[in-house]
């Protein structure tokens, strides 16, 4: 039987946070999807372009063209504006994972307080993923978040200390290959201007894939103490995140409570 493996993405690059994990499944024989749930067109960018970048990136993981789909643009997600459109997205999470059947792993950007629309994107994936009991097939990957950090810093690829942690080591070949792929976001340059100089490092110094086991549901946790990095920067604030998911919670008991009558 064919395996499945999902990989769902906010933005286009957010691949940047799993290049190994990618290769991995790839090199295992399971049937890679990547899945964009927002157009990416922030402040009036092509989603065209940012389309091209990545599957110029997946390309190179070897995900053929037809496993990338780009959903957001077809759902009129806007980037940054996923909160306002959790049951469009969950409603199509959930109808392609139970049209994928056999799925050995999934993957999503970590609850850490980044981007709202990561965190968005984890919420709607931790209950989807209830739901539909795989719960124990859920990983987690780190992108950026702003834990312990003054002003307008960040930390890159640092993972919280929540659920365990999963380190694979990354090959010194990978680490520049995967370096050389920051530089194929060119219509990104000046946020890979702040993001290069930490992934350089973190391959640098420390040179593994970090994921970690997605949780069983509970509640929704302020990811960390301090100012969120999505509150730092005026998308919103963690109380219009926690109503949004809390709808959304509420919205998903209600239509699951309609289908069991």
């Amino acid at each position: 039987m064919e395996k499945f493996s999902l990989f769902f993405f906010a933005h286009q690059d957010d691949e940047f946070g799993v290049y190994q994990a990618i290769l991995d499944e790839v090199e295992k024989g399971r049937k890679v999807f990547c899945i964009y749930l927002t157009d990416g067109s922030y402040a009036g960018g092509s989603s065209s372009i940012r389309n091209a970048e990545s599957v110029m990136v997946l390309n190179e993981l070897n995900v053929p063209i037809e496993n990338i789909i780009f959903i957001g643009e077809d759902l009129k997600i806007a980037d940054s504006q996923l909160y306002m459109n959790l049951d469009i997205a969950a409603s199509w999470i959930s109808h392609f994972i139970k049209e994928c059947g056999a799925i050995n792993s999934i993957y999503v950007p970590a609850w850490e307080g980044g981007h709202c629309d990561h965190d968005a994107l984890n919420g709607i994936v931790q209950l989807v993923c209830n739901q539909h009991s795989k719960k124990g097939q859920v990983w987690q990957f780190p992108l950026y978040n702003a834990s312990g950090c003054i002003g307008p810093f960040f930390k890159v690829l640092s993972p919280l200390s929540m659920n365990g942690l999963l380190l694979k080591k990354i090959s010194l070949k990978n680490r520049i290959r995967f370096l050389s792929y920051c530089f194929k976001y060119r219509s990104q340059y000046k946020t890979w201007a702040g993001l290069f100089p930490f992934v350089f490092l973190n391959y640098l110094f420390v040179g593994k894939q970090s994921l970690q086991m997605l949780a069983p549901f509970q509640e929704f946790m302020r990811p960390h103490l301090g100012a969120l990095y999505y509150e730092k920067r005026g998308f919103l604030t963690w109380e219009q995140m926690l109503e949004a998911m809390h709808l959304l919670k509420f919205s998903a008991e209600y239509l699951k409570g309609q289908d069991s009558k």
